[in-house]
């Protein structure tokens, strides 16, 4: 039996993987940004152990980390799993002063790896979801220096534009955490393209292709032999297998120059916004 902290869980690829998970006998912790759907879903599943965060509240996101390793010394698993799109304000900066799919997508799943490594046993699983859309990141929107307001105009004119982004991000600090802490298994997956999950309805108007092929793929990463020595790879479920990102994802000098940025960023914007016991390191 696995002990697996899943973001995302309270609706779609999320919610199925974790419905599979349970049924196969691991103890699953639940997070999600709403309490209330929190709550209805881990009581359907039978699910003690929950966490409610806003991701894009990045002092949120330390939080979190710390109410999971003061009730847990090991985390076998770490499914990085939410995301954003589109979504009401998505075009208006954070609290934090970040757009909103860079915060969620990229930024959140990082500070919460990062926190939770120390309770993550050799071999364990960290599973970042990205996407097909995967565009170069330009550090000047996503990690902005000026302009933080929170509810001021994202950087970003289009939503795809900051989304493709976010998701090569998360690839780039994937790769880097894979160089730097071999003991672990870090991979990076597209659970694949237009399946009917929330995010594909409210983005582009269609109901999307089945679930479950989400589903099964989130659950072998987890879990399963495919993913096993899968460190720094990523795995395209358009395609069924392992392929090649975008190739800055590769390019370990781009991939540590963002690293470094967001180390830099963090350091200098959060210092304030994170409450006491919090950690930046």
């Amino acid at each position: 039996m696995k002990t697996i902290l899943f973001t995302g869980s309270t609706d779609g690829i999320g919610l199925e993987a974790v419905r599979m998970l349970v049924g196969k006998g691991h103890r699953v912790l639940m997070h999600g940004r709403n309490a209330n759907k929190l709550e209805a879903a881990a009581q359907e599943l039978g699910v003690t152990d929950t966490y409610t965060a806003d991701l894009s509240d990045l002092s949120q996101v330390y939080r979190m980390a710390s109410d999971v390793k003061a009730k847990h010394d090991r985390l076998d698993v770490l499914v990085n799993n939410a995301g954003v799109f589109k979504a009401p304000n998505a075009d208006r900066r954070t609290v934090n002063g970040l757009d909103t799919r860079v915060a969620v997508n990229a930024i959140a799943p990082y500070i919460l790896t990062k926190e939770l490594l120390p309770i993550i046993p050799k071999h364990g699983r960290i599973i970042n979801v990205s996407s097909a859309a995967q565009s170069p990141v330009d550090l000047n929107k996503a990690l902005p220096s000026t302009g933080l307001k929170a509810g001021s105009p994202s950087p970003y004119g289009q939503d795809f534009d900051a989304y493709g982004q976010s998701k090569l991000a998360i690839m780039m600090w994937n790769n880097v955490m894979t160089a730097d802490h071999p003991n672990h298994i870090l991979a990076s997956l597209n659970p694949a393209s237009m399946i009917g999950t929330k995010m594909v309805k409210e983005g582009f108007g269609v109901a999307g292709k089945s679930l479950d092929i989400g589903r099964d793929i989130l659950v072998e990463a987890a879990v399963g032999k495919k993913f096993e020595r899968a460190s720094g790879k990523y795995f395209d479920n358009d395609r069924g297998n392992f392929g090649n990102p975008h190739p800055d994802a590769n390019n370990m000098r781009k991939c540590r120059n963002f690293v470094q940025a967001m180390d830099e960023w963090l350091a200098t914007h959060l210092s304030e916004t994170c409450q006491a016991g919090d950690s930046l390191n």
